[in-house]
């Protein structure tokens, strides 16, 4: 509903290719393909106050995709409880990471 985006914006949006131009983060090292997604700045503050644990998150390189995406918890976050759900899935990610966990996120990204 934001006025200042153009039609072909509204659309590469929701087919997520708004996305793509984040692939030259990887290429140079600022971000992975699998991770926790990166928040703006001002919104890790309000995140933290949200959930203690919410700062190990910075512990690993963010990701085009992760594991809270994969389990519909994408997008703008209008609740407290989405912040928690977001943050425990990013941690259960780091906990538990693995080559076939990875493999099986970019899977089930590329489903969605």
């Amino acid at each position: 509903g934001d006025s200042r985006v153009f039609p072909a914006g509204r659309w590469l949006r929701k087919l997520s290719l708004d996305e793509f131009p984040q692939f030259l983060n990887v290429l140079v090292g600022q971000m992975s393909v699998v991770g926790p997604r990166p928040h703006m700045t001002e919104h890790d503050e309000i995140f933290a106050e949200a959930m203690t644990a919410y700062p190990i998150r910075g512990f690993v390189k963010p990701g085009l995709t992760g594991l809270a995406q994969v389990n519909g918890l994408r997008g703008q976050t209008e609740k407290p409880e989405d912040i928690v759900r977001r943050v425990e899935r990013d941690l259960e990610y780091i906990e538990n990471w693995s080559v076939a966990l990875d493999v099986r996120i970019v899977y089930l990204t590329v489903l969605q």
